[in-house]
């Protein structure tokens, strides 16, 4: 009988999403939840890339906009979009997605660094890589690399003024 290494059955839990062709994944562990998008309001004088904020089960979220975070177009139909909220580095705030959502469980084995010439080239916005036969790669997105697009944004915002 062959002994079965308990790191070969790890597993990493990611809610997937697709946008522009292209799907990408959050790790479970920094989902605190996932609703539909409530209104939001305007924050006047906000870094670009904050949509406005929203009261969510008593909380007020700053809201981002995944497409708008990743230079692509804004998410589609924001009436239909999905909300995830989301915490890295103790900061909570919700980030708008497309409406279908799905929670994969993959083997590690499957999880991939990013290749070195995307590192190399400074792009940091995709911490890791998911091979799946048959069907194009899962792009597991860094959190930290989105709220530091966030930063930059309101750090651009400030020298302009």
């Amino acid at each position: 009988m062959l002994e079965r290494n308990a790191e070969s059955d790890a597993q990493l839990e990611l809610a997937c999403f697709e946008l522009d062709d292209a799907c990408f994944a959050v790790d479970v562990a920094q989902v605190r939840e996932i609703s539909h998008c409530p209104p939001l309001a305007p924050l006047p004088h906000a870094p670009g890339l904050i949509e406005g904020v929203a009261d969510l089960a008593g909380s007020i979220l700053p809201i981002l906009d995944l497409g708008r975070v990743l230079g692509l177009a804004p998410v589609s139909a924001p009436e239909r979009a999905r909300l995830v909220v989301l915490e890295s580095d103790g900061l909570c705030f919700g980030l708008r997605i497309p409406p279908a959502v799905e929670v994969l469980s993959v083997p590690l084995a499957d999880v991939e660094a990013l290749p070195a010439l995307a590192v190399q080239a400074g792009y940091e916005v995709v911490r890791a890589v998911v091979r799946r036969p048959g069907a194009s790669p899962l792009l597991v997105l860094s959190l930290e690399a989105l709220l530091e697009r966030v930063f930059r944004s309101a750090a651009g915002r400030e020298e302009a003024a």
